[in-house]
């Protein structure tokens, strides 16, 4: 604002006009300093018409003349009305959580491990079984489990006396065979899987005749899977269901050890024999033909020696059924 413009305001509010509410620009501010200047020389002048009339015109004049509007200004103007308040700059926009979202690094993907469903068995992989409505009144027999037989043999063989002492000697009087002693009652057992061969279940024997075929009392023998016939007399007892034909596995109860025949006045033993098969009644060819000796160690000691060669060898020398020599 120039000084002049402040002097028209001055003498405006002497005269109780009210003031403008903004600056006017050059060309509109010199109209009314015009207008104002005249109107101050009319008072002057007491009220002639002259003055007067030319003032009117002069304000005529000065308000015809054109205004030019002002030029734009890069400063916006300030207004001193509550109601030309200026406009608020529009608030930046938050971020938000995707705008600060990292690029860098990608998402992290979780991925559950494959899980395996095992297949559900069907009505022909598992069978049904069905629980009998009658027990058993039978006891349940624990299986036992013998040492393999040693490369070659393929057979298991067992020492004929079970669960009991014994004493055996390496000789045997008047032919080949072995006298175990063991408490009466001791268990005699098949020293291999075979088949029974012959069974006396009477003792008939008497000292007044002494026959040979009785003299072994109470007696049996089996035909083992090595083709080898063992025998066994002398004993108290034929264990139930032993019989001609009836197959035995290695191990099973065939009858106890005793005294019968001509071993009734000495000690309990088992006359154990070894021999060939050969038709029934040929007693003396089953009483023994090769020394049991060496193969009880063995079987005693769990091992497996067999006798099949050595037997093979006596029966092509001696044949078939060679004759009684002694003892008969």
């Amino acid at each position: 604002m120039t000084p002049d413009d402040r002097a028209v305001i001055t003498a405006a509010r002497g005269r109780g006009r009210r003031p403008l509410a903004r600056p006017i620009g050059r060309p509109a501010l010199s109209g009314v300093l015009a207008a104002g200047l005249l109107t101050a020389l009319a008072a002057c002048g007491g009220g002639s018409g002259a003055p007067a009339a030319g003032g009117t015109a002069a304000t005529s004049a000065a308000a015809a003349q054109p205004t030019t509007a002002a030029p734009a200004s890069t400063t916006p103007a300030v207004s001193s009305s509550p109601d030309h308040r200026p406009a608020r700059r529009p608030a930046k926009p938050r971020p938000t959580a995707t705008t600060h979202r990292a690029t860098s690094a990608p998402p992290v993907t979780h991925t559950a491990a494959p899980t395996t469903t095992p297949p559900r068995p069907t009505a022909t992989s598992r069978p049904t079984t069905h629980p009998s409505t009658h027990p058993s009144t039978h006891p349940t027999v624990p299986i036992t489990t013998s040492p393999p037989p040693p490369s070659g043999s393929g057979r298991d063989y067992r020492f004929p006396v079970a669960g009991c002492r014994v004493n055996y000697g390496s000789a045997h009087h008047d032919y080949p065979a072995t006298d175990i002693f063991a408490d009466k009652g001791c268990a005699f057992v098949a020293v291999v899987s075979g088949t029974v061969d012959e069974v006396s279940y009477r003792d008939t024997w008497s000292s007044k005749v002494n026959s040979g075929a009785s003299r072994g009392g109470l007696s049996l023998s089996i035909v083992g899977s090595d083709g080898v016939r063992y025998y066994g007399s002398h004993l108290s007892a034929i264990a139930s269901g032993i019989a001609p034909g009836v197959h035995v596995r290695a191990g099973q109860l065939l009858g106890r050890v005793g005294n019968t025949g001509d071993a009734r006045y000495v000690a309990t033993h088992v006359h154990f024999g070894i021999s060939w098969p050969t038709r029934s009644g040929v007693w003396w060819v089953r009483r023994g033909e090769v020394s049991p000796y060496t193969y009880l160690n063995s079987w005693r000691a769990g091992g497996n020696l067999s006798p099949h060669a050595a037997v093979a060898r006596e029966h092509s020398r001696q044949g078939d059924v060679p004759p009684c020599r002694i003892d008969c």
